[in-house]
């Protein structure tokens, strides 16, 4: 085997499996289509494109499973994190990125880097048997000739559903004699969030003229299966017509300052890039035609005059049945040259893609040099998200990582020997506790 490693796609999985490589001097051929060839869904030629929200979502690494993620890529010297946390902007507890700002530097950190050398081209065939380790990792939104040449290699055993992106809107337009600045319970700083309130009436307004809006339409071939953490609105709403009060427009643990009615109904906007102009709509991803969006959002209180710098919009997100297809380290077991990468392995999740990315640099790295890979313990978030790709024996869908996937604490033995047991905050805490004690130890064996 070569001390070449091919990479495919320079999205969050490729960038940060180069990084990983480069930094443990194995030369990589990163090959992006960008800027000759855009997907639907991407505009700029920087790599690591932010194509949803500019989320990176909760930064607690001590009650939630994705801020353990964030903490173990940063101890493993991730070049998202980094990127992250250097381009990071105000969102309460969460990571939050400037979008433009991220994308830009982890491209420059790549393009320094004499170990990788990009090449702007699109890949249509599938690597050979005798081509040098490749690591695929084009994202759920793998080019068409691409996807099918994948396809036809695993025998069809790929799948796919439908990812919605939010609308962004100009802060300067929104009317704050209706929004106000205030964080959830807030946590945080109060301007992280921008809420505009809805009463009773003018929210089954809202959710009747979200039902009766024209959606983007479907091709005949063409079954749409959403993923339940990034619902478009309205399909939320068709499954009952309070859903959107338990899911985006919760109101609670907000105060409007304009009124001493309580909010029926609260709609939140998250800084979008780091000058503070731009606001997102937290979880309002949507399927609307481009001018049904302006009409539908223009009736929530505070947007009547919004002005919108991105409409929301629907994308295809194509993977691969990993469990049946990849062994423990992310090769094809019918092609180990092959190695899959990030959301087309089936995690969902800019962090969840970036991590499996991280991990599928270092397995190519010692694989190149001859040497087996030691994996990380399954009581960590990246083992979890590791075992969930190979270990799933139910039927496969994508996974953010979540305390249902770790090996399970139901407690604790005390100090005269009685068990007791723990739930809530603390067994999340146990659960983080658990996890950072043993990424430690991996890190240790690996050096």
């Amino acid at each position: 085997m070569t001390d070449v490693v091919h990479i495919i796609g320079a999205g969050l999985a490729g960038c940060e499996a180069a990084w990983q490589l480069a930094k443990r001097e194995i030369k990589v051929k990163l090959f992006e289509m960008k800027p000759h060839k855009f997907s639907a869904a991407h505009k700029s030629p920087q790599f690591a494109e932010l194509v949803c929200s500019n989320s990176l979502r909760s930064d607690d690494a001590e009650h939630n499973a994705v801020g353990l993620m964030h903490e173990e890529m940063r101890r493993f010297d991730s070049l998202i994190m980094q990127c992250a946390d250097a381009t990071k902007v105000p969102a309460g507890g969460a990571l939050a990125v400037d979008r433009e700002g991220f994308a830009k530097m982890v491209s420059e950190k790549l393009l320094a880097t004499s170990m990788v050398e990009v090449n702007h081209q699109e890949i249509n065939e599938f690597p050979t048997a005798d081509a040098p380790l490749t690591i695929i990792a084009t994202g759920p939104l793998t080019s068409a000739d691409f996807a099918a040449a994948i396809l036809a290699k695993v025998e069809h055993q790929a799948l796919s559903f439908y990812d919605a992106i939010a609308p962004v809107v100009y802060k300067e337009s929104i009317d704050f004699n209706k929004a106000w600045y205030q964080s959830r319970y807030d946590k945080g700083d109060k301007y992280d969030y921008i809420n505009c309130p809805l009463n009773r009436e003018q929210y089954y307004a809202f959710v009747g003229e979200l039902l009766k809006a024209e959606k983007m339409p479907f091709h005949d071939f063409e079954e749409p299966q959403y993923f339940d953490g990034c619902l478009p609105i309205e399909v939320m709403a068709e499954r009952g017509i309070d859903t959107l009060l338990f899911g985006p427009l919760k109101p609670v643990g907000l105060t409007d300052p304009h009124s001493t009615e309580k909010p029926y109904a609260v709609v939140q906007l998250r800084q979008d890039n780091k000058e503070d102009t731009l606001r997102n709509m937290v979880g309002f991803q949507t399927k609307m035609k481009h001018g049904e969006q302006q009409r539908v959002l223009r009736m929530i209180p505070g947007l009547e005059n919004a002005e919108f710098a991105r409409f929301g919009g629907i994308h295809k997100n194509t993977f691969i049945n990993s469990p049946l297809l990849l062994d423990e380290f992310l090769r094809l077991k019918t092609q180990p040259n092959v190695m899959f990468a990030g959301q087309i392995s089936g995690c969902e999740g800019y962090v969840e893609s970036a991590n499996v990315g991280m991990m599928a640099g270092y397995f190519a790295a010692d694989l190149v040099c001859g040497k087996m890979p030691i994996l990380p313990p399954p009581t960590t978030a990246t083992g979890a998200m590791l075992g969930h790709l190979h270990d799933t024996t139910t039927e496969y869908q994508p996974m953010n990582i979540n305390f249902g996937i770790f090996p399970t604490i139901q407690g604790e033995t005390t100090a005269n020997g009685k068990f007791r047991k723990i739930k809530g905050a603390e067994r999340k805490e146990a659960y983080c506790r658990r996890a950072l004690n043993d990424f430690a130890q991996w890190l240790e064996q690996i050096k």
